[in-house]
């Protein structure tokens, strides 16, 4: 419980104040608890910031294994995907997430890469099994399927992800972000 509570308390300082000048003492101020236990469980500020991406990748990998794509069609299994992937880009973890490995990544490289080495890694490669299985059923024609996973997610996360990140778009609405999944969804098969 206690380390919810650091984790949570992180976020909150990092979106306040960044991830470069947050500082581990108003974090512990906020948990509650101390310096040192902060240290015992996570080493450093980029332990802390490795964890609050690891909670992040859970939640999103627990959200992409539960939709069980196959067998479903393109049309009907890319919906529930894009949904799913917006709705996790933009929860407040998220930004934070995002804020650090894109807007601070040149500062931290090793939490950057981690961060695509894991949890777009992730999401790519269930996007990619999918694409596979459908090329080979003949219903969808890609010149490669880790490419079109790319592609399409890259879609949800490019435009999303940066407006949330700056602070261009608060609390999106869920019919907004259906929307918004189904617009990529819909680019994406039938193209312009």
């Amino acid at each position: 419980m206690r380390v919810e509570r650091f984790l949570d308390a992180a976020t909150e300082v990092f979106t306040e104040k960044g991830y470069q000048h947050a500082r581990l003492s108003e974090i512990v101020a906020r948990a509650g608890g101390s310096l040192a236990t902060l240290y015992r469980v996570f080493g450093d500020k980029e332990g802390l910031a490795r964890a609050i991406i690891l909670r992040r990748l859970q939640d999103l990998s627990e959200r992409m294994e539960t939709l069980n794509l196959s067998g479903l069609p393109p049309e009907q299994a890319l919906y529930l995907a894009a949904e799913r992937i917006a709705q996790s880009m933009t929860t407040a973890e998220s930004m934070v997430v995002h804020r650090i490995a894109i807007g601070e990544g040149q500062s931290f490289p090793d939490l950057r890469d981690w961060f695509f080495d894991h949890a777009v890694a992730s999401v790519r490669e269930t996007l990619s099994a999918y694409f596979e299985q459908e090329m080979a059923a003949g219903r969808l024609k890609m010149a490669s399927a880790s490419m079109a996973s790319s592609h399409f997610f890259m879609m949800l996360f490019g435009d999303l992800v940066i407006r949330i990140s700056c602070g261009n778009l608060h609390d999106p609405d869920p019919e907004e972000l259906r929307q918004y999944a189904l617009g990529a969804v819909d680019m994406f098969l039938h193209g312009a």
